[in-house]
Parts: C-alpha cells; sequence; structure tokens
C-alpha cells in the first residue's frame, strides 16, 4: 500500500506532530522480517513518513528525503493490519517515534496481543506498549555530506551529525524495553565508533547492554551493494564477539518496495 501526498515536513522537522489519532503512512504491507533477531518472522510492517535525520545510505527514501504518505487515523491503521495473518508487527519509518499518534497505535495493537518491534533511531523515547525496541543510532558514516547528500548540496549534514546520537534517549529506551542496537557498519573504523558508543550506553545507563545485543548490519540497500560489505561486516562481528545480522528482504527482493 505505497502512497504518495505530500507530508508536511515543517511539522515533522519540529519534532511531533500535531494531527491526534492520525499517521502519515508511506506503506502497510505483510512481509518477512529482514533485519536483527526476528529475522525471517512474518510481519505486517506499517511504515510512517518522516524523519528527523537523513542518513544519505537511508532505504526508505521516500520517508525521509522526499515523504509521501497518506493520513490514516489509527482505527484504519489498525483494521488494515487485522487483514493479515501475521501476529508481529513492525512499526517503522521514517522514525516513527516523532508521530504522538504511534503510541496509540502501540497500545491498540498490544490491546489485541499483537507482538511488536519498533524501528528507531534511538533519538526519541517512549513509554509507550513496545515488545522488541529495535534502535539503530546512526554514525558518523551515516552524515549526508555534501559528496554523499541524494541531493548533492549538504545542507542536511551538520543537523544530521548534531541530531544522530541521544544518550539520554537511547539510556531510556534500553532501560525501558527488550532491545536490540543495530547500527549500520561497512568499514573497521565504523566498529570502532560502535565500540566507544556502547561502552558510553553502558556507563549512562542502570540496564545491562550485552555484546548479544549489539548487532551489525552491512550498508547496502541492493544485492549489488551488499555483496561489496556483508562478508567484512561478518568478520568485524566475529573479531569483536557482536552477532551479524542479514538484510534478508534485500537478499531475497533487492530493492523492491514493500519487502
Amino acid at each position: 500500500m505505497p502512497v504518495t501526498d505530500r507530508i508536511d515536513d515543517d511539522a515533522i522537522d519540529s519534532g511531533r506532530d500535531g494531527d491526534g489519532d492520525a499517521l502519515p503512512v508511506n506503506e502497510l504491507f505483510e512481509s518477512l522480517q529482514g533485519e536483527g533477531r526476528l529475522a525471517g518472522t512474518p510481519s505486517v510492517f506499517v511504515r510512517t513518513s518522516g524523519c528527523n535525520l537523513r542518513c544519505w545510505y537511508c532505504d526508505s527514501y521516500h520517508t525521509s528525503w522526499e515523504p509521501t504518505h497518506a493520513w490514516l487515523d489509527v482505527d484504519a491503521v489498525v483494521a488494515e493490519v487485522e487483514s493479515y495473518d501475521a501476529e508481529h508487527v513492525v512499526l517503522t519509518g521514517g522514525e516513527p517515534l516523532v508521530h504522538d499518534a504511534s503510541e496509540t497505535l502501540l497500545e491498540r495493537l498490544a490491546d489485541r496481543g499483537y507482538h511488536t518491534t519498533v524501528e528507531t533511531n534511538g533519538t526519541v523515547a517512549t513509554d509507550a506498549p513496545v515488545d522488541l525496541a529495535s534502535i539503530s543510532p546512526k554514525l558518523a558514516n551515516s552524515v549526508p555530506t555534501a559528496e554523499r547528500d541524494p541531493k548533492g548540496d549538504g545542507e542536511w549534514a551538520e543537523r544530521h551529525d548534531d541530531r544522530r546520537i541521544d544518550l539520554d534517549a537511547l539510556g531510556s529506551l534500553v532501560e525501558s524495553y527488550d532491545s536490540q542496537l543495530k547500527f549500520v557498519v561497512s568499514e573497521r573504523d565504523d566498529v570502532d565508533e560502535v565500540d566507544a558508543l556502547v561502552a558510553r550506553l553502558r556507563d549512562a545507563t542502570t540496564a545491562t547492554v550485552r555484546d548479544a545485543d549489539v548487532l551489525l548490519m552491512p550498508e547496502g540497500a541492493t544485492r549489488d551493494r551488499l555483496a561489496e560489505t556483508r562478508e567484512r561486516v561478518a568478520d568485524l562481528a566475529l573479531d569483536r564477539g557482536y552477532r551479524y545480522t542479514p538484510r534478508l528482504h534485500v537478499d531475497l527482493w533487492n530493492d523492491a518496495p514493500e519487502t
């Protein structure tokens, strides 16, 4: 269910929208979870539009750089979810937690017995019911410098770099939920940064952050790009004692929408 109405980007950039129980939905579909500890699980994906960051490699370009959506009220989203057979729901984006209505949706899904994963960049805390917080803090390799910016001007570079790590929000998420820390990696220097951030998080929180909770994921939204990065990232995971996560949906369906 891809949709193409324009989003109010100013509302998203302010941090939270004010549209009550409506969500800007970019896609709503059933597939297999492609990443993390639940990879391979049949899941309904609710992909919201709008993000407070701009990773140059974003694999959901139409939720961030060129956000598109249709506004759906939470009841309509729940009805769509219930039309599928999967018992696992992935709320993703964009950054779904910038929308107040995401919390309402998670409460409704919990009431109906769904197992929920929230895919978040870790810069927004929440107290909604979540079974798995899949937190993907953005490393320096995500900054959209002028040579990497999809629009070619580097306008977002400083803003993205300033926002990409929020230790307070990260701490709140790992203390509140069963969580995994999922990092997009392509080079050894990226894992040095992972080590440093995990150490800072352990110092800043009362939660136990195990090496097994840290997942290294190869950068790449196409099969060709993954072929360049995955073996190197797998070796880095072995070397550091972290977990490796595939991008199963890319291996199966390349960069097709609704996968």
